[in-house]
């Protein structure tokens, strides 16, 4: 009896070790290269989990699209594949309608009011969206303002953007948007050098951390400060993944998250001056004040195509003061 006690209790010692020791693997996808933001937020990412889990935790970060675009990597996320990625918001709508609400053009003019609704009640609300995709929705972090650069002619109003090739995110609604905008619009996956130094493609359309880490000054000779659109990115996570962590590991990631974002969102915003600089002392011929009224009155009707979750957040984002 008592030797059977004693299996018992060192069975049972062994299960709770085993259980206590028991590590996990975060393989993280980002599309950029190290030298960007999203990088440095992932980079953020990996010491807060790897540090506050004594270890328990790995993350491994895979960049420069290493495991597919940022489409390609939302599918792995939902299968499991990759536990975590820092996404753009634009590909994210296939997946979680709701966030067209956030790439409506013109919707914010400057990083007070993005936080006010990305941090708060509306921003949870959309983040809380990614479960019905089986995606976790952690934090938004941020690409910054998107504005024109094209290497045909200069662009001041909607109608010097007639004709103009594209490239756009795989986004449905940024498609439209072009095409209210009278472009040619031209879904393709990053990075675009190439396409844009063969001319495959006119232009495109970025925040200025990206036009200048990206080298597009090289290969776009025009720049509009056209602030279309704010682009957000968000830590997004598996829920196959998040569901077999226990609690304590879920609340981490949480705030692991939030801790990098926020630090990459400040990292992003002190620099917006100097990309602006650089890229005119490349020799960019740069539009600083643009007609953007010409161009909000081409893209207003697409309100009406809203819908369902998105056009509830719309409205609310419309109606918070």
């Amino acid at each position: 009896m008592k030797k059977t006690i004693w299996l018992v209790l060192i069975s049972l010692l062994f299960s709770y070790g085993t259980a206590f020791s028991k590590t996990y693997t975060i393989n993280l996808g980002i599309v950029t290269t190290p030298k960007t933001f999203h990088y440095k937020a992932a980079v953020k990412f990996k010491q807060i989990v790897e540090k506050e889990s004594n270890g328990q935790i790995k993350v491994i970060i895979h960049h420069s699209g290493s495991v597919g675009n940022e489409t390609s990597i939302l599918q792995q996320l939902q299968m499991g594949a990759l536990q975590v990625g820092v996404i753009t918001a634009g590909p994210i709508d296939k997946f979680v309608p709701a966030i067209k609400a956030i790439e409506f053009p013109f919707l914010f003019s400057s990083y007070k009011q993005v936080d006010k609704i990305l941090d708060g009640k509306i921003g949870q609300g959309i983040l809380n969206q990614f479960k019905k995709a089986d995606l976790i929705g952690f934090h938004f972090l941020e690409n910054g303002f998107r504005n024109l650069t094209n290497s045909v002619r200069p662009v001041h109003s909607v109608k010097d953007v007639k004709g103009l090739k594209i490239r756009v995110m795989k986004s449905q609604l940024q498609i439209k948007i072009w095409r209210a905008l009278g472009a040619n619009p031209t879904p393709m996956p990053w990075p675009i050098y190439t396409q844009l130094a063969q001319h495959v493609i006119d232009g495109q359309e970025n925040p200025l951390a990206v036009i200048y880490q990206y080298k597009l000054y090289e290969v776009q000779k025009y720049l509009s400060l056209t602030r279309h659109v704010y682009s957000a990115l968000v830590f997004v996570g598996s829920k196959k993944f998040y569901d077999t962590l226990p609690k304590k590991y879920q609340k981490l990631l949480y705030q692991a998250a939030k801790e990098a974002s926020i630090y990459e969102r400040n990292l992003n915003r002190k620099q917006v001056a100097f990309f602006l600089k650089q890229l005119k002392k490349k020799g960019m011929i740069i539009d600083e004040h643009p007609d953007v009224a010409s161009f909000k009155a081409k893209v207003a009707p697409l309100k009406s195509e809203f819908k369902g979750m998105a056009r509830k957040y719309l409205d609310e984002i419309l109606s918070t003061e």
